[in-house]
């Protein structure tokens, strides 16, 4: 697929003149020639970006980095030093264009694709911004921060025809797409019950206002959340690019349910083949922080029903991780030793194995031609950048994040609630409950709303 004109300009730019022999590298031609790369940029280049989705995209030579956004000007110039370094290292001389609003990278017309690795409450209106200008999506998870931003999300970049990649990277790591195949194909009896174990966070102290720093567009930070005084824990650290403090305000992220959840529930829908759809009930409860700055959930247990009759419980009682029970035995499935970010709250104990089973006979177990094998990528970043070229499906479309994002927003609600709520998981609302439904939405603030 070509995506600029550059063979064309080159021989117009010719035309009339002596040409003489000329010696070209073999790039210029060849499948990494420059009308043939991927021109990416990155939309907030945090922690995550850096480690993760930036450095997933640098790693290969279909795709350049070339311009960088982010509402702190000190990120975003140490953003553009990171890839035109990397490029630097490789022999590639390649000049990173900064901006300090996405909606100006967006009009740049020679940029193709985009890293979108924002808080979780900057996630829909960039990604649909994005979807409407015509550029292929790479955004982390969760999807969205609430089930109608995912709704409206996935209906604009499906009318669109963009390629969207959620970032649930563990659908590209061998172990869980083997266990998926195994219980899809029936190597554990019937599945009756999942155990889906996560991490907590931790509550913390009362924070004190602090000057909002030079280098922070902080309003725009808050997007469209409730204006509120600046503090260093509520947003990210100015000196380093360890774990922001955002992740544990509710305003802006809804916790562990959502920002681990959505990766094991990405696994579960894979693994039952509900990846379209969600729970028809589901309750929960949680303990919540009394006071302090940090209010997202602490303890936790949700139990959801699915209309298959499966049951799959998520707390953080059980080990980090997914367990599929069957009538025949059982699976359990992890990440190991990865983490996406070294500050990841993981535990990585020595000798823990990423597959387990009941009896070691069924993870040996061969897949044959005739049963079902599921979709294989082998890195996440590349999938989306080969499926931005091919324009072929990728592994984790946009609708496929919603859904596994969805589940983890009602049992959210039914964790602040605290009640069992009945779920239409087509029409996307609970059933016979006005005071559910109204959290399915939030009011925005201007003029951050859409």
């Amino acid at each position: 697929m070509e995506r600029r004109n550059f063979l064309k300009q080159t021989v117009a730019g010719a035309a009339g003149a002596v040409i003489l022999p000329t010696i070209l590298p073999s790039s210029v031609f060849g499948k990494n020639a420059p009308s043939n790369r991927i021109n990416v940029g990155a939309i907030g280049t945090g922690r995550i970006s850096r480690d993760h989705d930036m450095a997933g995209v640098l790693k290969y030579d279909n795709a350049r980095i070339i311009a960088v956004c982010d509402l702190d000007s000190k990120r975003v110039g140490e953003a553009k030093q990171l890839v035109e370094g990397n490029y630097t290292k490789k022999g590639i001389q390649n000049s990173v264009t900064i901006y300090s609003n996405y909606t100006e990278l967006l009009d740049n017309k020679e940029i193709d694709a985009v890293l979108i690795s924002t808080p979780d409450h900057w996630h829909a209106k960039p990604v649909i911004d994005a979807a409407y200008a015509g550029k292929d999506i790479y955004v982390q998870k969760p999807f969205s921060y609430t089930l109608a931003e995912g709704r409206q999300m996935s209906n604009v970049v499906n009318s669109t025809g963009v390629i969207l990649q959620i970032g649930t990277q563990q659908r590209s790591m061998e172990q869980f797409r083997i266990a998926c195949e195994l219980v899809r194909n029936g190597r554990i009896g019937q599945l009756k019950n999942i155990q889906v174990g996560l991490p907590i966070d931790p509550s913390g102290a009362v924070e004190p206002e602090m000057p909002i720093p030079a280098n922070l567009n902080y309003d725009m930070w808050l997007g469209n959340t409730p204006n509120v005084y600046y503090t260093e824990k509520r947003v990210h650290p100015q000196a380093d690019y360890s774990r922001p403090g955002w992740l544990r305000c509710e305003p802006y992220c809804l916790g562990m349910i959502t920002g681990w959840g959505v990766h094991h529930m990405d696994i579960v829908h894979w693994a039952m083949d509900t990846e379209h759809t969600g729970p028809i009930e589901v309750s929960g409860k949680a303990v919540y922080p009394s006071s302090g700055l940090w209010t997202v959930h602490g303890k936790y247990n949700v139990e959801a029903r699915y209309a298959n009759g499966v049951t799959v419980q998520i707390s953080d009682e059980f080990p980090n991780g997914v367990r599929f029970e069957g009538s025949e035995g059982w699976i359990f499935v992890t990440r190991g030793n990865y983490s996406a970010t070294a500050s990841d709250p993981t535990s990585k104990k020595e000798g823990d194995k990423s597959l387990q089973a009941s009896n070691p006979k069924i993870l040996t177990s061969v897949i044959g031609p005739n049963e079902i094998h599921l979709y294989k990528s082998d890195d996440h970043h590349a999938n989306w950048l080969d499926c931005v070229k091919s324009r072929q499906q990728n592994i984790t479309p946009a609708e496929v994040g919603h859904r596994s994002t969805s589940v983890c927003i009602i049992s959210h609600i039914a964790m602040k609630l605290g009640r069992k709520l009945q779920w239409n998981p087509k029409l996307e609302k609970f059933i016979n409950d006005d005071e559910a439904n109204e959290m399915l939405s939030r009011p925005q603030r201007p003029p951050y709303n859409f």
